[in-house]
C-alpha cells in the first residue's frame, strides 16, 4: 500500500475530501517524525510502538575492496508491533 492508497482508504471510510484525508495523514506521520526526532516513543494501541534505538560505533568492512572502516553511532527507527497485529498476521 502506498501513501496515496492510504490517503484515498481514510478518504473513503471517513467519508471526506481526499485533500481533507492527505491533511490528516500529513499530520500523523508529521507528528510521528517530530516525536521520533525527540527521541519519545509513539505507541498506538493495537498496532504497535515507533522508537528512537542508539547504535554504537563500530567497525565495518568496504565490500569492494576489504578494508576495515569506522562506522559512526547513530539513532535509528524502530517499529515493535503490538501483540495483537502479530495475532492478526497468523
Amino acid at each position: 500500500m502506498s501513501k496515496k492508497d492510504l490517503i484515498d482508504a481514510v478518504a473513503k471510510e471517513c467519508e471526506l475530501t481526499k485533500e481533507k484525508a492527505s491533511s490528516a495523514v500529513e499530520a500523523v506521520l508529521a507528528h510521528i517524525k517530530a516525536s521520533m526526532k525527540n527521541g519519545d516513543e509513539v505507541r498506538i494501541p493495537d498496532f504497535g510502538t515507533f522508537k528512537v534505538a542508539a547504535r554504537k560505533a563500530r567497525e565495518g568492512r568496504n565490500p569492494a575492496t576489504g578494508k576495515t572502516i569506522q562506522i559512526p553511532a547513530s539513532r535509528v527507527p524502530k517499529f515493535t508491533p503490538s501483540k495483537g497485529l502479530k495475532d492478526l498476521m497468523n
